[in-house]
């Protein structure tokens, strides 16, 4: 079996290289084959000083693969408005499932199912009471719903069996509902065997905003989740803020000093029990599912389970360069740390 560490330093997988590596999506497909002894020969410190990174500076094909996480990472979806009769604001999405191979590190492709053909899915956005109506078209070769967390009808919580239950492929449904409580929430496919469903990346973040509104700040949206490459349901092989490991070690995010960050943060990892946001040289304040407009801490590092997410509240009174990770220093090195350039 190739060990998470492994794969990435490359003794279980090739990571670089002109050809790639296509990824089955067949857990079963066959014995185990025992990785060689790699070579360590030439290595100190365990794999040097920054642990077992990718070469710094290699990255993926973001054309190729339809997104960019510098550009998900403030894209948020406000929909299509009109005015109902009662005078409330009526939002509309369309969000389809697609099959679709997806470059998740340099030379290694995974087959994903992907929500409008992106990991993680459209960040939707409304404001507490708009009424919110959501067509979901299954183009994917798997059965699928969309489950949005929140407070709804019993038949528009997408789970088999209750309501309209499973999207067959080729089928689409329109879940409607108000938007309420505000906060910080999700949406995910409900299809068995769960995990797996989620795990191939089918989720996004569903942001109500209070009524009053928020105070002005930098908005962003981060989605911690993993890639279980080898299908083994066993941990994953690489972890990720908003679908490429390493990506804002390579692109960091850029903000301004003394300016409001606010950042939205949600745990969607998969075969790992729960996940972790650090920040170096500066507190923020927190606020768990965005439900209440007072921070219950001032910290550094929050941990949040499967599902779990809150608002990171923090302005930055210094410039430079400050790293953020998983305090779990395994996901951090299989790919979930990027930085904050904090500019004038």
């Amino acid at each position: 079996m190739t060990s998470r560490r492994r794969f990435l330093t490359g003794a279980g997988v090739a990571l670089t290289g002109a050809a790639g590596v296509a990824l089955t999506g067949n857990a079963f497909a066959g014995p185990p084959v025992p990785d060689p002894v790699p070579d360590m020969s030439g290595m100190t410190h365990g794999g040097g000083v920054n642990g077992p990174m990718f070469a710094h500076g290699a990255t993926v094909d973001h054309e190729a693969n339809g997104f960019n996480p510098t550009d998900t990472l403030r894209d948020f979806d406000m929909g299509q408005t009109s005015t109902m009769p009662d005078g409330r604001t009526l939002r509309e999405w369309s969000i389809t499932a697609v099959d679709k191979e997806i470059e998740v590190a340099p030379g290694v492709v995974f087959p994903a199912w992907t929500l409008n053909g992106r990991i993680p899915g459209p960040t939707l956005r409304c404001t507490e009471g708009d009424r919110l109506r959501v067509r979901f078209t299954n183009a994917s070769e798997h059965p699928h719903t969309l489950h949005f967390h929140g407070i709804h009808p019993a038949d528009m919580d997408g789970v088999p069996m209750v309501g309209r239950g499973v999207i067959s492929p080729g089928e689409e449904f329109v879940y409607e509902f108000d938007a309420e409580p505000f906060g910080l929430h999700l949406f995910h496919c409900h299809v068995g065997p769960l995990a797996e469903h989620i795990a191939r990346g089918m989720y996004g973040t569903f942001i109500v905003d209070p009524a009053q509104g928020r105070p002005p700040a930098d908005e962003m949206v981060m989605v911690m989740h993993g890639y279980n490459t080898t299908f083994d349901a066993e941990g994953n092989q690489l972890y990720a803020v908003n679908g490429i490991p390493f990506h804002y070690m390579n692109e960091p995010v850029r903000v301004r000093r003394g300016e409001l960050v606010r950042v939205y943060l949600v745990n969607i990892l998969e075969y790992d029990p729960i996940n972790s946001f650090h920040l170096h040289g500066n507190f923020f304040q927190y606020y768990p599912t965005g439900t209440s407009l007072t921070p219950t801490e001032l910290t550094d590092v929050i941990v949040q389970a499967q599902g779990q997410r809150g608002i990171c509240e923090v302005t930055f009174p210094t410039e430079g360069m400050f790293m953020f990770h998983a305090h779990k220093s395994e996901f951090a090195d299989l790919g979930w740390m990027g930085f904050f350039e904090v500019t004038p």
